[in-house]
């Protein structure tokens, strides 16, 4: 069990919101390689209209949209849970190369196993061009902002 990520299903309020922030840290790490351990090994995705499966697509999928989505900084928000299911929504900036920055809209549905891993993750994302000046986040979530309380904004 050394691969377990508390919390662990079946998730109530408490542990549900935690689970969503340790994604929002790890997401906010850029680190493909830490982002994957929370994952089963052959946990299934959809991520638009990608498809993957396993921790090394994840690793290449996570490596290759880092490079081109540059200053990514995310938010996560708890919609709603129960027993091994979490929905969110979420929200991320990131420039590309040519400058232009972007906000994107989101939403997930987890599934996790028994020992606290994601076995499958479904995510669907729209895009918004938006102006430097326009710019909600600027870096991880500080201490300051997390739990009840602290939603991301609808627009």
């Amino acid at each position: 069990m050394t691969d377990a990520r508390p919390p662990f299903p079946p998730f109530d309020l408490d542990s549900a919101l935690a689970k969503v922030q340790a994604a929002e840290d790890a997401w906010n790490s850029r680190d493909p390689h830490k982002v994957a351990l929370a994952y089963t090994p052959d946990s299934v995705w959809r991520n638009r209209d990608v498809f993957l499966t396993g921790r090394e697509e994840i690793v290449a999928f996570l490596t290759a949209k880092w490079e081109r989505e540059l200053d990514y900084v995310l938010r996560k928000s708890l919609w709603s849970f129960h027993e091994n299911r979490i929905a969110v929504r979420f929200q991320y900036e990131c420039r590309n190369a040519g400058g232009q920055w972007f906000r994107s809209y989101g939403n997930e549905q987890w599934e996790f196993d028994a020992d606290g891993l994601m076995r499958r993750r479904e995510a669907s994302i729209n895009d918004v061009p938006i102006e430097a000046s326009e710019r909600r986040w600027f870096g991880p979530r500080p201490e300051a902002e997390r739990g009840p309380g602290h939603d991301i904004p609808l627009d």
